[in-house]
């Protein structure tokens, strides 16, 4: 995403100058093809094609400016659409399978789950993507506050991720959390023999302009289901999984019974 608005800047610019793509890729150095796949947000620019561009359009710096600024960014590109509607939302209901969702984890623990990626990000990066996870939780304190609702598997909070001392600080965390007025944790117990949410973890929102959508996430990619029927069938299924799980009230002592028992094995 937000190398397609670079690319649309390019292009603007471009045309401002009364260029066609083949004219800039002469003065710049660079082919046709290369400057229509980076309008078209085909190609990601590197910053020495973006200098030389800058140069030929005679941008006074504004696109090296812009890629500057892109790399200070804290999500990955496929993820930037989402973070803007999370950003925004009226309600967010999310089902997690794998680990403590981002809007809920504390800095330790979303430092441990993003340094197991595969492959290695390097350090700085890292640093990057928990700042950006981090700052999403401002939504939790957001006024208008949203209604927010998560069902974790029990399972996700009784695996030590990033040691024990930072897995009972998480559970404190969790606990926390869930004393906030429009903040909703229910725990689906590892014993239950089978649940609704057998087809894998989900997001259910509704945007700031009224309308429900559902999302989706796999490894490296995710994408909004706009469809009335399948987000209503994911409505259903959360539903469902809601009476599933521990009611709010035996959720929370779950987690303060986890966090004694985590903090006891220390």
């Amino acid at each position: 995403m937000a190398w397609q608005l670079f690319g649309r800047q390019q292009r603007a610019l471009r045309e401002m100058r009364g260029l066609t793509q083949n004219e800039l890729g002469e003065r710049a150095g660079y082919s046709e093809s290369q400057i229509r796949g980076v309008e078209l947000g085909n190609r990601k620019p590197v910053l020495k094609y973006v200098k030389k561009i800058d140069s030929a359009l005679d941008a006074q710096g504004v696109l090296v400016a812009i890629v500057e600024d892109m790399a200070k960014r804290h999500h990955p590109d496929w993820f930037e659409k989402y973070a803007l509607t999370e950003a925004a939302a009226r309600k967010i209901y999310k089902y997690e399978t794998q680990v403590v969702s981002g809007l809920l984890q504390t800095e330790a623990y979303a430092r441990e789950v993003l340094s197991s990626y595969v492959p290695t990000l390097d350090e700085d990066e890292v640093e990057s993507l928990v700042a950006g996870r981090i700052e999403r939780q401002e939504l939790l304190t957001r006024k208008p506050s949203p209604t927010l609702g998560f069902v974790i598997e029990e399972w996700v909070l009784r695996r030590p991720t990033g040691g024990k001392k930072a897995m009972c600080e998480q559970l404190e965390h969790l606990v926390a959390c869930a004393g906030m007025r429009n903040v909703t944790i229910q725990v689906l117990e590892t014993r239950r023999g089978s649940h609704a949410g057998f087809d894998g973890s989900m997001t259910l929102l509704e945007a700031d302009d009224g309308t429900n959508l559902g999302y989706v996430e796999w490894q490296g990619g995710g994408r909004f289901i706009a469809d009335p029927k399948r987000v209503s069938e994911m409505e259903q299924r959360y539903g469902i999984l809601r009476t599933q799980a521990l009611s709010a009230e035996h959720s929370l002592q779950r987690l303060k019974d986890l966090t004694e028992e985590m903090a006891g094995e220390l």
